[in-house]
């Protein structure tokens, strides 16, 4: 049987509660505190990661167009990700051995890693060297012939880079050495923080990873500029943005130059009738005066078309389309 208590001690515990004496028990519903960690302060706000994002889809985008050229092939590069994190867990995501490229931005003391995982290295290697992409290598150790072969790719992206990042300032970004483990590539101490870029890079149907990675004890001048900039102005250009290759390559078809023959007729003469031919001699082609002629693009026929002129030039008129079988 439960404890009857007395009006003097429910009078007791009424005055204690008032006076502070005794807290009531906690019903449990209270919730649990979160640890801060004054160690890593956010450096970089929300809208300015946002600018930042903005900036290297911009250069995604420019980037992408130089791979298709120098690759021929579909590419598609997204940024995954935008994050601050310690320079430590940086550290220990990177795979050994690694294809790593430190920089420097000049007249600054920023310094940064470029970072190709093993798999776009090799891949990008082969087909700069005119393979396909699907060779097989034992060894993921990147060796100097390899390395002065990325050297072309690497110049590119501090290129495209300091372009996009133009619209804040005009940052040069000086690629230092290569470097194949991450414990060389000292760029800022353990326990500070670092701006972490991830790009997803598609070759084709294959997909692979690219890192950015900027120490961030030496953004405060950039982060200014980043403040004082009308983040409005900012924008991605999403030249293939939700396009599908198919899309891609038309958008590139509509530029191709194509040869476009008119054939008025055929005939058939003998080698020492052709050279017996002289100027003035008129050959009988099998097709009529008002016939219409066959229009090839390269060399496959896909209209037909009336001969004629206008504003005293020749020309041809298409009046149908061939209907191709195949």
């Amino acid at each position: 049987m439960a404890e009857v208590l007395s009006q003097q001690e429910i009078d007791q515990l009424l005055n204690n509660m008032k006076t502070g004496e005794q807290q009531p028990e906690s019903s449990g519903t209270d919730k649990e505190a979160i640890p801060f960690d004054f160690r890593l302060p956010n450096r970089i706000s929300k809208n300015q990661l946002r600018t930042i994002r903005n900036i290297h889809e911009n250069f995604a985008e420019t980037f992408s167009s130089f791979l298709m050229g120098k690759l021929q092939s579909i590419i598609n590069i997204n940024v995954i990700s935008v994050d601050q994190i310690y320079y430590s867990e940086y550290v220990l995501s990177v795979s050994n051995p690694a294809c790593l490229f430190t920089f420097d931005i000049n007249n600054t003391d920023i310094r940064g890693i470029l970072e190709f995982s093993p798999e776009l290295a090799l891949t990008l290697i082969d087909r700069l060297l005119g393979g396909y992409g699907e060779g097989s290598k034992q060894s993921k150790v990147i060796t100097p012939i390899e390395q002065k072969v990325l050297y072309v790719v690497v110049e590119t992206i501090m290129q495209d880079l300091r372009k996009s990042w133009q619209i804040i300032d005009d940052f040069e970004y000086l690629v230092d050495r290569f470097e194949p483990d991450i414990d060389f590539a000292q760029i800022t101490s353990q326990s500070e923080s670092v701006l972490l870029i991830t790009f997803e890079i598609f070759i084709g149907e294959q997909s692979y990873l690219m890192n950015l990675c900027f120490a961030t004890y030496a953004f405060d001048s950039i982060l200014s500029k980043l403040s004082n900039q009308n983040l409005s102005t900012i924008r991605p250009v999403k030249y293939n943005s939700g396009s599908t290759a198919k899309n891609i390559v038309m958008e590139h078809l509509k530029k191709t130059l194509l040869n476009v023959e008119v054939e008025f007729g055929k005939t058939q003469i003998s080698f020492s009738q052709l050279m017996q031919l002289k100027n003035g001699d008129i050959l009988i082609l099998d097709k009529r005066i008002g016939e219409q002629v066959e229009i090839k693009i390269g060399e496959k026929q896909l209209f037909k078309g009336n001969i004629g002129s206008v504003n005293n030039r020749k020309a041809v008129k298409i009046t149908s389309k061939v209907e191709n079988k195949e």
